[in-house]
C-alpha cells in the first residue's frame, strides 16, 4: 500500500479527517477526486494552512496537512507552536522531502533542522519512518493519537520489510556487542548495508531503526549503551538537536556512561545540491563511508 492509498482509505472510513496542502500535491494527487470538499489546497500559504487546520481541529476534525518540510516547519513555526502546540490539537504535519531527500534544491529547500525545531514544541510528537513500508505501518497509530505530530514523510521504496509499529518504540533489527547503529529515516538502508560490511570484518553489530524521535524509546538506547562499546548515530540532520542530542540527553539523564558515541550527521553547514547519490557521497553517507568511519573510530578505541 502506498502513502496516498493509506490516507484516502483512512479518510473514507473516518469523516473527521481533512486532507490539506499548501500547493504541494505530489503525494496527494488523487485526494481531490476521492475526498471532495474534505480536500483543501490553500495555495502557497503554509501559515494560513496551519491556522485553518487548528480551527478545523477545534471543531473535531483531524487535519493531515502537507507541505515541503522546510516551509512547513520554519515558515509556519509560530502557527504550529501557538495555534496547534499550545492548544494540543491533533493536527498531523506531513513534511515532504526532508533532509537529503531535498537533493536537487538549494539551502532554502533543505529541512535539516526540522527534528530539532519540532521536538522543541511541548507535546509535539516527531516521527521519521525509514521508507514507505515503515511509513504506512506507523501512520495509523500516529493519526489516531490525540497529540499533534510531525512526520518526516519518506515515500521511497525500501528493501526491508519492517515489523508492525508499536507506539513510541524503536525497531530492533539486531543487537551487537561491539557497536550499535542508531538511525532514522532515509539513511536506514545505508546503515543496514554498512552493518553487513562491518559484520564481514568480524564485528558484532546492532542496528536500531529509531522510528519515533519524540516520544523516543529510551530503553532501546540504554540497552544498546550498556551492551555495546560504541554507539553510532546516523542522521541527515544537523548535529544540534537531532538524534545525537537525543542520545546524549538520554544517557546523561539516566547516568549511563559506558559506551562511546560517534555522531555521523550533517556538518554545521548547508549540504551542496546534487543528485541524491552525489549528496550521499559528498556528505559521507554511503555504506562504505559509514563503515570506514566506524572502523577508524573503533581502532582508536582499541589503542586508547
Amino acid at each position: 500500500m502506498t502513502y496516498e492509498e493509506l490516507f484516502i482509505e483512512t479518510a473514507l472510513k473516518d469523516e473527521r479527517i481533512i486532507v490539506m496542502t499548501a500547493e504541494n500535491r505530489a503525494l496527494v494527487r488523487n485526494a481531490p477526486k476521492a475526498l471532495g470538499q474534505r480536500f483543501i489546497d490553500t495555495g502557497i500559504t503554509e501559515q494560513t494552512m496551519v491556522g485553518m487546520a487548528a480551527g478545523l481541529a477545534l471543531r473535531g476534525r483531524i487535519p493531515i496537512v502537507h507541505a515541503l518540510a522546510p516551509f512547513l516547519t520554519m515558515r509556519a513555526f509560530e502557527f504550529i507552536r501557538t495555534d496547534v502546540g499550545i492548544a494540543h490539537l491533533p493536527v498531523k504535519l506531513s513534511g515532504y522531502i526532508p533532509g537529503v531527500l531535498s537533493d536537487g534544491n538549494g539551502p532554502t529547500h533543505q529541512a535539516i533542522e526540522d527534528v530539532s525545531i519540532m521536538r522543541g514544541i511541548p507535546g509535539m510528537e516527531v516521527y521519521s519512518p525509514a521508507d514507505e513500508d515503515d511509513l504506512v505501518k506507523m501512520l495509523p497509530s500516529i493519526w489516531s493519537a490525540p497529540a499533534p505530530a510531525y512526520v518526516r514523510i519518506n515515500h521511497k521504496k525500501g528493501r526491508y520489510t519492517h515489523e508492525a509499529y508499536q507506539p513510541g518504540k524503536a525497531e530492533i533489527i539486531s543487537e551487537g556487542k561491539d557497536l550499535t547503529l542508531l538511525v532514522y529515516g532515509y539513511l536506514f538502508d545505508q546503515a543496514r548495508q554498512a552493518r553487513t560490511l562491518l559484520e564481514k570484518e568480524g564485528l558484532s553489530v546492532g542496528l536500531i531503526n529509531m522510528r519515533s524521535l519524540k516520544p523516543v524509546d529510551e530503553g532501546a538506547i540504554i540497552r544498546a549503551a550498556l551492551n555495546s562499546r560504541l554507539l553510532v548515530t546516523i542522521e541527515d540532520h544537523l548535529r544540534t538537536g537531532g538524534l545525537y542530542s537525543i542520545v546524549a540527553e538520554t544517557l546523561l539523564r539516566h547516568r549511563v556512561g559506558k559506551a562511546e558515541v560517534l555522531p555521523l550527521s550533517l556538518e554545521e553547514r548547508w549540504f551542496r545540491p546534487g543528485l541524491l547519490s552525489e549528496v550521499l557521497e559528498t556528505e559521507g553517507f554511503t555504506p562504505e563511508q559509514i563503515a570506514s568511519k566506524i572502523l577508524s573510530n573503533l581502532s582508536i578505541l582499541l589503542y586508547a
